[in-house]
């Protein structure tokens, strides 16, 4: 067993928004349990906000998509030789690298690899999702990771099938405040009548996935107003993309009002859900946060085509939205790819706008998922943390000892 070191350093990697999260939130959870801690890594504009010198632009690793990557591959490996370099020249007390998997399996593997670095405790943060796809791919993660770190309770047994120990710390949308939004503030500050329907629109957080969701949102909207025209759209946006949105909306029927703040964020939440509202989003941690704030939602995504026929040929479940993954059944409408079209979207919308008993089966549907994303007693970050500095100490798991 290593020595307790009153204060360590751990080197974080985070390589889009939803990490940054984590990121942060593992900070502070680790500054609670070894006050003295120090950080190094790579992260966005709330893990700098807990004090730390990002080597580079998170944004540089922030890409998704199998054809969207090629034109990055020569920026992405002059980051991954920088950070290999900055490991090696900090020599860190253990490496935590979250979600990302392209990039940070990649990097795990080559710290792995290195005499000068693989004994250097490795932890990841969010398991891979090859139970939805690829799971060919689990074949090459013995060794990758000293820890695995999983958000969803069915993940633990699903890697144990398959000769791996993962961990389950709790899913931190518990800890969001995704549900503790006011909704009266929201409607005050941007002047929206109280009867005034809000549609809330979350097109991602990637650069790369913008593009492609924003012109039928855009149309989806203008159908929309024929039915609603008191309908509000909003538009809750990484800092990262703010611009972006707001050149794609410029034409937009009716300009929609683009929130950057967590507070706005969930304050648009609490509007909508206390309705009338809805929300139109990307699949992925999204769907989790506007099911805690209890706002019905339709799911969609749309990529490239090309990445889009690969991808169907390996997913191997039957849902693509989380929360429909862990309910188990189909709870909110998945509107994918050829089904991402404006007159698909503005009616499945219009229907929950103005049919309460399609959100009241969600939001019970919605409480059943919540109910089963929490680990033990404490949050989820808190949980991460203390793993973290086991696999520091090399101590045993505190979730299955």
């Amino acid at each position: 067993m290593q020595p307790r070191n009153p204060s360590p350093m751990v080197y974080v990697m985070a390589g889009e928004a939803s990490g940054d999260v984590l990121g942060a939130r593992l900070m502070t959870a680790l500054r609670v349990e070894r006050p003295g801690v120090r950080f190094a890594g790579v992260g966005g504009i709330r893990m700098k906000a807990q004090g730390l010198v990002s080597l580079y632009p998170m944004d540089d690793l922030a890409v998704m998509g199998i054809v969207e990557v090629i034109p990055r591959l020569r920026l992405l490996r002059r980051r991954m030789r920088e950070t290999l370099a900055d490991i090696a020249a900090q020599r860190p007390d253990v490496v935590v690298t979250i979600d990302s998997p392209g990039y940070m399996h990649t990097l795990l593997a080559r710290l792995a690899k290195r005499p000068d670095l693989r004994t250097i405790p490795r932890v990841h943060y969010v398991a891979p999702q090859v139970w939805a796809w690829r799971a060919h791919r689990v074949k090459r993660y013995p060794g990758l990771w000293d820890r695995l770190l999983c958000l969803l309770p069915f993940e633990p047994a699903w890697f144990a099938q398959h000769g791996l120990t993962a961990e389950f710390v709790g899913h931190p949308v518990l800890e969001s405040g995704a549900d503790q939004g006011d909704g009266a503030r929201f409607r005050t500050t941007h002047g929206i009548a109280p009867g005034a329907p809000i549609l809330i629109l979350m097109p991602g957080s990637r650069r790369s996935e913008v593009p492609r969701l924003l012109p039928v949102f855009g149309r989806a909207l203008g159908r929309l107003m024929l039915h609603e025209p008191g309908l509000r759209p909003v538009l809750p946006v990484s800092a990262a993309v703010a611009d972006t949105v707001r050149r794609a909306a410029a034409g937009w029927p009716v300009a929609p009002i683009i929130v950057t703040a967590l507070q706005d964020k969930h304050d648009a939440y609490a509007a909508a859900a206390e309705g009338p509202g809805a929300a139109l989003t990307k699949s992925g941690t999204s769907t989790l946060e506007l099911a805690l704030a209890g706002v019905p939602m339709a799911v969609t995504y749309r990529v490239n085509a090309l990445s889009a026929a690969m991808a169907r040929r390996m997913i191997t479940v039957p849902h693509v939205a989380m929360v429909n993954l862990l309910a188990g059944r189909l709870v909110v409408p998945e509107l994918l790819q050829e089904d991402c079209t404006a007159e698909k979207l503005s009616r499945t919308v219009l229907t929950l706008l103005r049919d309460p008993a399609v959100g009241a089966a969600q939001r019970a549907a919605f409480g059943e998922v919540m109910a089963g994303l929490q680990s033990g007693d404490g949050l989820p970050s808190a949980v991460a943390a203390v793993e973290v500095l086991g696999a520091l100490d090399g101590t045993k798991s505190a979730v299955t000892a």
